[in-house]
């Protein structure tokens, strides 16, 4: 992608079911569920940067023995940090002590069957080291502490802090995650409770009760009666202090989640090929997990998969699909494959059937796989031409003239090169701009001057900055005839809630080009009534309510959009043209076939808290517009 959007998070859990002994005898560490846990995590390295956090619990603990940890750390290079501080603490372990089992899951910190990781990227610009999941709620009941963490983000955050100060609870951070901590715990203390009433009518005491508590805890009845108000896309994942494990996928099936179990452990992931890397797994033998399913291990190791809410639809990201997950998915590599081979006509059509005369490139490194797809599909139509040559010529074709039909191909290059990363301490606008012109190189003369065309395909362009600030700039110095920009993606016209930090319509280079139609040609009535629309709105009930957004694209067509992208984003003094080709909802659709979450491209938000915040942000465009005296 030529600019860096980021998904909020990546989760893994690890449930070891056999003593830590047993690792030991067979993998030769009693760390294997450590151990994987960090490859779990820089596997997943990709989903998140700017903080990583882990959480261990213990078992086979006394009173007056901690039995859960938690590491955190802010930063690219937070997952080194936080295992760094793990092992540091084992440090002055004696290697006798270090390699015995029994004494490590006795007496050494970290040293547990469960296993938490997460990587954060943040959605809502609130940064710093509380902000890093894991969350912990402590308390001196076991089964009451609870350590959560998740790849979510929630619309409806503001009612259930309602909800919260209702039942007289008073949260020190507004923050989804934190929120929904207290929300979740405040009903596994009933859940407990409902178990300390049940031991004490069967006549049991002290310890007893306690042991009794621990057996009995059901997650599945805190998930049930919290996680049905929640409006979002979420896998939210969770420890207790007593041993039990859960992780939660939403109802929508929006954000994915994937697990596998044997007779030694169950693991969890927010991508497939993390789990099939890290213990050597077939694609196979990997489930996902179900929409509104939960993923349950109880203190005793007993797995099962329940159902906590009903489906509420069928609304699997696409995005995850075309960019953030991982492209060495087996399905994923395939989708983005095709996603580039279906372009090949719009492609046709921008350099004029002049394939002899195109050079075929890519922006790296994300958009590399549907660069090989886009390949395949022009290689299929060059020799579907060189077989109707052949078959047109009549006779027997001389050598001279199958030489000349045999070599006609498709002309790829690595044209751009990734060079740079700016730093944050550039903060001064120019200085910032001039440099942002050198994040990409470009190989020169890697096609001829004048003469050919240069078509170079990204996964998606989303705000365009980059477009602008770098790369058409730096392509214009190879002076092709002409400039053709494929994305593999869709427009991208609508911002997304479910935790990606796309929430703002102005970042989108689609509406910015579409408002800038609206100018021109003065439908300024349009612009007012979807804000008097939107408005509306918001007062109706979730049943009722519908994203007025979509009426602003409604009468321009794609093409007069992108010809208005390219005006706006042509750098100064740019003389080579430039079209840009987007992939169409119909081959969006071809392409992923089973992940139908297409709001970002239609505007068709699975839940009632997406559509409500798409109005909202037409309405915060419009109300800052004016207070800033610009005018339309």
């Amino acid at each position: 992608m030529e600019e860096a959007i980021h998904e909020d998070c990546g989760v893994a859990l690890i449930r070891l079911l056999k003593p830590l002994e047993y690792y030991q005898r067979k993998y030769g560490t009693w760390m294997y569920g450590l151990n994987k846990l960090y490859l779990m995590m820089e596997k997943e390295h990709n989903r998140g940067q700017e903080g990583a956090g882990m959480a261990c619990v213990k078992l086979r603990t006394e009173p007056g023995n901690e039995y859960m940890f938690r590491e955190r750390a802010e930063g690219k290079d937070a997952i080194t940090e936080i295992f760094g501080t793990v092992h540091k603490s084992l440090r002055e372990v004696k290697p006798e002590n270090l390699t015995d089992a029994t004494y490590a899951a006795e007496h050494l910190p970290y040293a547990g069957e469960l296993y938490m990781g997460h990587l954060r990227y943040s959605t809502t610009g609130k940064r710093g080291l509380s902000y890093v999941h894991p969350f912990l709620r402590r308390n001196n009941w076991k089964a009451k502490n609870l350590c959560l963490c998740g790849n979510f983000n929630m619309t409806n955050i503001d009612e259930i802090f309602s909800k919260l100060t209702l039942q007289g609870q008073c949260p020190r951070i507004y923050s989804d995650s934190y929120i929904m901590l207290e929300y979740m715990g405040h009903r596994l203390d009933r859940e407990v409770e409902r178990n300390f009433v049940e031991a004490q009518g069967l006549g049991l005491e002290n310890t007893d009760i306690t042991r009794y508590i621990e057996d009995h805890v059901e997650m599945a009845n805190v998930l049930k009666t919290t996680m049905k108000d929640f409006d979002g896309g979420y896998v939210v994942c969770g420890l207790t202090g007593s041993g039990e494990m859960f992780a939660m996928r939403d109802p929508w099936g929006i954000r994915p989640a994937f697990y596998y179990k044997n007779d030694e452990m169950v693991v969890l992931a927010s991508e497939r090929p993390v789990l099939q890397t890290t213990f050597d797994l077939e694609c196979d033998e990997i489930q996902e997990l179900g929409y509104g399913d939960a993923l349950l291990v109880k203190k005793n190791g007993e797995c099962s998969i329940q159902q906590i809410i009903q489906p509420r639809g069928d609304s699997a990201c696409s995005f995850e699909r075309i960019y953030f997950s991982r492209g060495s998915d087996r399905d994923i590599y395939k989708e983005r494959k095709k996603l580039g081979e279906q372009l090949v006509s719009p492609i046709l059509k921008a350099v004029d059937n002049d394939l002899e005369h195109t050079v075929f490139s890519f922006i790296p490194n994300t958009a590399e796989v549907a660069f090989y797809g886009m390949l395949h599909g022009f290689k299929h139509y060059i020799n579907e031409l060189k077989i109707k040559q052949i078959e047109q010529l009549g006779h027997i074709p001389t050598h001279e003239e199958l030489e000349q039909i045999i070599h006609t191909y498709i002309r790829s290059e690595k044209v751009a090169w990734k060079d740079i990363k700016l730093r944050t301490f550039i903060t001064e606008g120019n200085s910032r701009n001039d440099l942002a012109s050198h994040v990409y190189d470009v190989t020169y003369e890697s096609l001829h001057p004048y003469e050919d065309n240069l078509v170079i395909i990204d996964d998606s362009i989303v705000r365009g900055t980059t477009l602008k600030e770098s790369i058409l700039r730096i392509l214009d110095r190879l002076h092709p005839r002409k400039i053709v920009v494929v994305s593999s993606a869709p427009q991208i016209r609508y911002p997304d809630y479910y935790g990606i930090d796309m929430a703002r319509l102005e970042e989108f280079c689609v509406f910015r080009a579409t408002v800038e139609l609206i100018k021109e040609r003065g439908m300024y009535s349009l612009i007012e009534e979807t804000y008097r629309r939107c408005k509306q709105e918001l007062e109706k009930t979730d049943a009722e309510v519908e994203n007025c957004v979509r009426s602003i694209y409604e009468p321009f067509t794609v093409d007069e959009i992108n010809r208005k992208i390219v005006e706006m984003l042509r750098p100064e003094g740019m003389e080579t043209p430039v079209e840009i080709v987007f992939q169409s909802l119909d081959g969006l659709r071809t392409a992923i076939p089973r992940h139908h979450g297409d709001w970002y491209f239609t505007g068709h938000y699975p839940t009632p808290g997406g559509t409500r915040m798409c109005n909202k942000a037409f309405i915060n465009y419009i109300e800052k517009v004016y207070q800033n005296e610009e005018k339309f």
